[in-house]
């Protein structure tokens, strides 16, 4: 199953209680369980608050993590103008729904749920995803 990741962050940050959840979907990303996508933006943004917040080799590291386990999304013109246009509150997390559409994603994985009520592709939290996959054979 392919996915698109919404909390990357909640990883490198360790913010809590979240970290958990969100570290063991990448562990199942990571041995090859799941198949992952990040937007194109998520990269950069992940760079800047990881080297804001620790050090640059800190960034460095968590730029080659993802960028080994991790297929890169970017929406083409069309999915740009389609994310400006969704009926979504923010306009980050439409272009994370457009990108989780144009690649195929069965879920985004991401904490915020309600603001993708309006998303093409269903979201759904780590945890809802760590117990949907320890109930597939």
């Amino acid at each position: 199953m392919k996915v698109t990741v919404d909390v990357l962050l909640d990883v490198f940050q360790k913010r809590q209680p979240h970290q958990v959840a969100s570290s063991q979907v990448l562990h199942l990303i990571a041995t090859g369980m799941l198949e992952a996508v990040i937007p194109s933006h998520g990269i950069t943004t992940l760079y800047y608050l990881v080297r804001k917040h620790a050090t640059k080799s800190d960034a460095e590291s968590a730029l080659d993590k993802i960028l080994t386990h991790f297929a890169i999304g970017n929406p083409d013109p069309a999915g740009w103008h389609r994310a400006r246009v969704l009926a979504m509150p923010d306009f980050e997390d439409a272009v994370v729904a457009v990108t989780a559409e144009c690649t195929g994603s069965a879920y985004v994985v991401t904490r915020n749920l309600d603001d993708f009520a309006n998303s093409p592709i269903p979201a759904i939290s780590p945890a809802d995803l760590l117990v949907l996959m320890a109930s597939m054979p």
